[in-house]
């Protein structure tokens, strides 16, 4: 089973969310820190949507892109708080693209208060899964 390519990209995902997790409750930021934690929420959602489309892959399913794989896995129950889910990838989107320091303190809280407890359940789902 690990030859399946979700597993081996949820290995990958597991590095980049260890790393956010570690850090997470760091309660002062300096600038330097705020735009590692952003990149490290970037890497591990990136790989986290790759891990949902290579799982409904696995399972049958067509997926074209991040949007097709977090609709399809909260229609199938893998993740929950589906518009949460959009609105991070939305947010990641804006963020490789432009740096502003409120942008990035907002999506510093964001990170902290929405996504990384997001990305922390589907973690926990795919343990789970992987347990089997």
């Amino acid at each position: 089973m690990s030859d399946v390519r979700w597993i081996q990209r949820f290995s990958n995902f597991d590095r980049a969310y260890t790393v956010l997790a570690r850090h997470i409750n760091n309660p002062e930021l300096n600038e330097i820190e705020m735009a590692g934690m952003i990149q490290f929420f970037e890497m591990a959602f990136e790989l986290a949507w790759k891990v949902l489309k290579d799982y409904l892959e696995n399972q049958g399913y067509d997926v074209k892109g991040p949007r097709d794989a977090i609709k399809l896995s909260f229609k199938i129950g893998m993740i929950q708080d589906g518009e949460v889910w959009l609105k991070a990838l939305e947010e990641r989107n804006l963020s490789v693209q432009t740096y502003d320091e409120v942008l990035a303190k907002n999506m510093i809280n964001n990170i902290k208060i929405h996504y990384f407890p997001m990305i922390s359940k589907m973690y926990e789902t795919f343990q789970n899964e992987i347990g089997k």
